[in-house]
C-alpha cells in the first residue's frame, strides 16, 4: 500500500478546509466587532474613534489625511469621524499660521481624559494583535490575504476591495 509523504497532507488530515479558515475569519470579525461594541458601550465613543484619539495622542498635529493613513481608512471616512470628534469636544483643529489650508488635528483635555479611562487596546484588539506578530508573520500574511483578494476580485470585481463594515 502507498505512504503518503508527511510533507504533503491531504487536507481532510491536516485539518484544514477552505470551511475551517472561513470560520476563523468569522472569529476574527466577531471578535472585532464586538470588542467595538464593548469600548462604545463603555466610553461612548466607537472603536474606530478611540483608535484615532490614541493616534493623536502618539502623534499630536497630524491632518486628516495622515490619520487617515495610519489607520488605513479613505481620507472622507477619516475626516467624517474627526467632524464627530471635534463635536464631542475630544479633538480640536488648529490652522498653520504659515499656510490656512493645512489643518492640524490635537486632543482636548477632555479627549486626553477621554483616552485615559477608556478600554484597551485603544486601537481595538485586531489591530493590536497584527502590531505583536513579528515582520515575517506579517509578510506571510499579507501575502496569503493578497492572494485571498485577488481570487475574490477574479470572481466578482464588484466586491473585491469593499471595507469591511466594523472600520467605520
Amino acid at each position: 500500500m502507498p505512504t503518503q509523504s508527511s510533507s504533503k497532507k491531504s487536507p481532510s488530515k491536516s485539518g484544514v478546509t477552505p470551511l475551517s479558515v472561513l470560520q476563523r475569519f468569522r472569529v476574527l470579525i466577531r471578535t472585532a466587532q464586538r470588542h467595538s461594541q464593548w469600548i462604545e458601550r463603555q466610553s461612548g465613543v466607537t472603536g474606530a474613534q478611540l483608535w484615532a484619539m490614541q493616534e493623536l495622542a502618539e502623534a499630536p498635529g497630524l491632518r486628516v489625511g495622515e490619520l487617515a493613513n495610519r489607520m488605513a481608512l479613505h481620507q472622507s471616512t477619516a475626516s467624517n469621524m474627526v467632524d464627530r470628534l471635534e463635536t464631542a469636544d475630544y479633538i480640536r483643529k488648529e490652522r498653520t499660521s504659515t499656510d490656512q489650508r493645512v489643518v492640524r488635528l490635537f486632543l482636548t483635555d477632555g479627549g486626553s481624559a477621554m483616552l485615559a479611562r477608556a478600554p484597551s487596546p485603544a486601537r481595538g484588539i485586531l489591530p493590536e494583535a497584527l502590531r505583536k506578530l513579528d515582520g515575517e508573520s506579517l509578510q506571510r500574511l499579507q501575502s496569503e490575504l493578497d492572494g485571498l483578494l485577488l481570487e475574490i476580485k477574479n470572481m466578482d470585481e464588484g466586491f473585491g476591495m469593499q471595507p469591511l463594515p466594523f472600520t467605520e
